[in-house]
């Protein structure tokens, strides 16, 4: 298995380094802004729970500007998928097993997360933890599900949504941003989401066409011209947000009137504006940056486990609030007050360390499955892709089966805490893609564009 020296010294000198960059700084902005503001504590009765503080930090949320990095998900999304799909086009591949290939990224970790959560909560309720402790920590677990959710669909759309970017360039994002400022307008009007799945729907469409013409020039963004866009967008939020009716937080706020994220909004859009803006201003640098061996290095370690990152890092909050407790280190000031952000530093850093361990652990994992995919089986001969529709079936089949699982709330739901219903279709959908890949890849991997990182052992396998 080819180590991570071993594997940045052979990336490509046509590589975009600076993309694989923002991605995983993306990805630790999630980490750590879930874990800043995610206090646990002991009730009354003894109960340990854990919630957002973000109500009670009124006055630092403009800060979420900052951690709200789910725009440059879509915008570093599209670029990768353009370039991914692209190149497979050009060596005659179709849709059909472009998508298997992308599932194979994606599919087996989130699998596994459910497998582990499910067996988790099963095997708990048998020795008698509390029903209730358990549903609370089930929820926050499938909780990055949410993000997967339009992501995957996002790609399951990225063969016919690219047709229209090269037909149609950036009337397509404009006419979705034109359905974002409707759904606004009802939503600001009435006070009901009218029109929030189309918003949510087409917003983040739109940054992910965006991403699109970020990759192939025709946003023809210099240096100067981001700076601007930089300006513009921040200045138009802040007024948005203050003068405006939208609120300052660009994450979702328990118990507030209007959400920024949920759908997105016209703010959101304009954050995402101005990340693109930084996309453009940092590339240079970053590229200058990447150039070092180190640097580079650490940015393929932190993207070949950025799904283990994402996935369990609140599994890692929850192990890691379970450790202090028991230690009797479990920091009790008030929110916001100058111990409780004091306090913030040794959560974190036992979080980071727990983190550390699963990585260790369960990326190992992901690096083995994604080494069998990418390993050939002796005597295997490539089969054809199945059908288009199988594939898209089982892409909505497992979106679906997310969105039930995400969305369903607070259980207990059964025995694993979560809607069985829900969790077999997943699971089904998930080892019905694995099977298909399986069998038209002949034992090959997905391919290792720069599109999407891979992991050291399937990146050097090839």
């Amino acid at each position: 298995m080819p180590t991570i020296q071993e594997l940045a010294a052979r990336t490509p000198s046509t590589r975009r380094r600076h993309v694989d960059l923002l991605r995983a700084v993306a990805i630790g902005a999630v980490v750590i802004g879930h874990w800043l503001l995610m206090t646990v504590e002991r009730t009354a009765d003894g109960r340990l729970i854990g919630y957002t503080a973000l109500p009670q930090l009124t006055d630092v949320h403009h800060l979420t500007w900052l951690f709200q990095v789910m725009p440059l998900f879509f915008l570093v999304g599209g670029y990768a998928n353009a370039i991914s799909w692209s190149r497979h086009r050009e060596r005659g591949g179709g849709a059909a097993q472009w998508l298997l290939d992308r599932s194979g990224r994606v599919f087996p970790p989130m699998a596994v997360l459910l497998l582990a959560t499910a067996a988790g909560a099963l095997v708990s309720g048998w020795v008698g933890v509390d029903e209730a402790f358990l549903a609370d920590v089930v929820a926050v677990v499938v909780l990055p599900l949410w993000f997967l959710v339009v992501y995957l669909g996002v790609i399951a759309l990225t063969p016919a949504m690219l047709a229209l970017h090269r037909r149609f360039g950036l009337r397509v994002p404009a006419a979705m941003l034109a359905v974002v400022v409707v759904g606004d307008v009802l939503r600001l009007t009435t006070g009901v989401e009218l029109a929030a799945g189309a918003s949510s729907v087409f917003g983040w469409l739109a940054i992910h066409q965006a991403g699109f013409a970020w990759q192939d020039g025709s946003l023809r963004l210099t240096v100067r011209r981001a700076a601007a866009l930089l300006a513009g967008s921040v200045a138009a939020l802040v007024l948005l947000t203050s003068v405006g009716p939208y609120p300052v937080s660009m994450v979702s706020v328990p118990g507030a009137a209007m959400q920024n994220p949920s759908p997105p909004s016209v703010a959101l859009m304009l954050l995402a504006a101005a990340q693109l803006a930084i996309a453009v201003l940092v590339a240079g640098p970053a590229e200058r940056l990447m150039a070092r061996r180190r640097a580079w290095a650490v940015v393929v370690g932190l993207n070949g486990v950025a799904l283990t990152l994402f996935l369990w890092h609140m599994v890692a909050a929850f192990l890691g609030a379970v450790v202090l407790d028991a230690l009797g280190w479990l920091p009790s000031a008030d929110v916001g007050s100058g111990a409780w952000w004091l306090g913030r530093i040794p959560w974190i850093a036992t979080l980071t360390l727990v983190m550390a361990l699963l990585v260790a652990t369960i990326g190992r994992l992901e690096a083995r499955i994604l080494a069998r995919k990418a390993a050939p089986a002796p005597g295997a001969r490539p089969g054809p892709a199945p059908s288009l529709g199988v594939v898209v079936g089982g892409y909505l089949a497992a979106i679906g089966g997310m969105f039930w699982l995400a969305s369903a709330g607070r259980g207990p739901h059964g025995p694993f805490m979560v809607p069985t219903g829900a969790l077999v279709l997943v699971l089904a959908a998930s080892a019905m893609l694995a099977v298909a890949r399986r069998r038209s890849r002949g034992g090959r991997g997905p391919d290792q564009e720069q599109t999407r990182p891979r992991l050291p052992a399937a990146a050097g396998a090839r």
